[in-house]
């Protein structure tokens, strides 16, 4: 089966040491992913399985297995050279929109001038010859930083905030930012939530009630009564319910109670909170910037077009102002939506934060009622810590191992137990 670069990442956060439950808890993998992925894993990098007195196994992995599988599969080598490449490609993206933006206006406002200065000498040409020079009635600044820095002393303060912050957003990068945003807040949500129950149900020894699970799912009232939410919850972890002597059901993950080593117990949210999703992570200067110059944009290709509209002049100055024409739909369907794409996405950020504030609020109202415990849900509460347990598998308890021959194991079990029969029999 393919390798799992998540099942990678969680055997690397564990030290390399692990069992399926702690790689389904660190990596948000239901239980038999994480158990067909850390085989597989094992197999291709000549991992070692450890078996404990009890039948339950540990995988021991060599700290170099990632150098050992690029060095094995030319597919994985290819991944860590795209993993290295795509940032630039995806920068050189982003800062894409921004270079057009601005050709677009330097080609809308060059064009203009010279269709100007064109028609200026028609009107003139008598006193032109007279004078020897044109002076067009349009004037265009060569400076086309001026755009960008209209006021030294706010240029002055943008460069000392960069360097203050080096992670802020270049002017290109916030032109992106302002036409689609900066990605899912939320991406992560099911990995956030399935790692948060998992470590629910281990600071709990294994046992949970549903209620306790509530926080982290979707759950409305109707669902409350027949607790028909837990079910994705024992699928993904292989539990499995009890039930009271007083009827109640309480949830019961004897896999996730295996650990390969005793670590202290992760401190874990209340409740899974989603991110709201945000405009842009731009600047405000920057995104008023962004407008200022879509606008100037759409006026440019307005004005072009009331002296291109016959298509004439384009005809008969050819050139740049030919070829400004001959594009020109693109430029004013890039216009229009340099605008028209942020406001859509504005108005459809709002209706999907107000469902996230829902969600949330939903959660943390669980959350609260789990804090303060009736007694029937305490009494289930109870009931389920009878069941809670945790099991490590340290060298101590090992009876197994593919790290040694399995003669030589073996012989070491027989004069250990010699060895204890020896002082049992003294003592006698």
């Amino acid at each position: 089966m393919p390798l799992n670069s998540k099942i990678m990442t969680a055997v690397e956060q564990l030290n390399y040491r692990v069992t399926v439950g702690d790689v389904a808890t660190q990596a948000g993998l239901d239980i038999n992913q994480s158990e067909r992925g850390l085989l597989a894993l094992a197999s291709e990098v000549s991992g070692n399985l450890q078996v404990s007195e009890t039948g339950e196994i540990a995988y021991l992995f060599p700290k170099n297995f990632r150098s050992v599988l690029r060095n094995k599969y030319w597919r994985l080598r290819l991944q860590a050279l795209w993993a290295k490449i795509w940032p630039a490609i995806f920068y050189l993206i982003r800062i894409s929109f921004g270079i057009f933006l601005m050709v677009s206006i330097v080609l809308i406002f060059v064009a203009i001038a010279i269709i100007l200065i064109a028609m200026s000498s028609q009107d003139n040409r008598s006193s032109n010859r007279r004078s020897g020079s044109v002076i067009p009635r349009f004037w265009i600044t060569p400076d086309l930083f001026w755009f960008f820095n209209p006021n030294p002393r706010y240029h002055r303060q943008q460069v000392r905030r960069q360097h203050r912050d080096p992670d802020q957003m270049n002017f290109l990068e916030a032109i992106f930012s302002f036409l689609f945003g900066d990605g899912n807040p939320n991406a992560n949500l099911e990995d956030r939530r399935w790692q948060k129950i998992g470590t629910v149900i281990r600071k709990n020894g294994g046992a949970v009630t549903g209620e306790q699970l509530t926080p982290y799912l979707e759950v409305s009232e109707s669902q409350l009564e027949g607790e028909d939410y837990v079910i994705p919850v024992l699928t993904h972890f292989d539990g499995r319910p009890e039930v009271s002597p007083q009827g109640k059901i309480i949830y019961h993950f004897p896999t996730l109670q295996t650990t390969a080593k005793a670590r202290q117990q992760q401190s874990s949210s209340t409740c899974l909170q989603e991110d709201p999703w945000k405009f842009s992570q731009a600047g405000s200067g920057q995104i008023l910037l962004a407008i200022g110059l879509g606008g100037l944009n759409l006026v440019g290709a307005a004005v072009l077009w009331s002296l291109l509209r016959d298509g004439t002049v384009a005809v008969q100055l050819g050139g740049l102002v030919g070829f400004v024409y001959s594009i020109f739909g693109i430029l004013v369907a890039y216009g229009i939506g340099f605008l028209g794409i942020p406001l859509i996405r504005y108005f459809w950020i709002q209706g999907r934060n107000s469902k996230i504030n829902a969600r949330n609020q939903q959660r943390q109202a669980w959350a609260t009622a789990l804090s303060r415990p009736d007694p029937a849900l305490q009494q289930k509460i109870n009931y389920a810590q009878t069941f809670a347990a945790q099991s490590v598998v340290s060298s101590e308890n090992l009876v197994y191992t593919t790290e040694r021959d399995l003669l030589e194991q073996d012989y070491e079990r027989d004069a250990i137990e010699a060895e204890w029969q020896r002082r049992l029999n003294s003592t006698e």
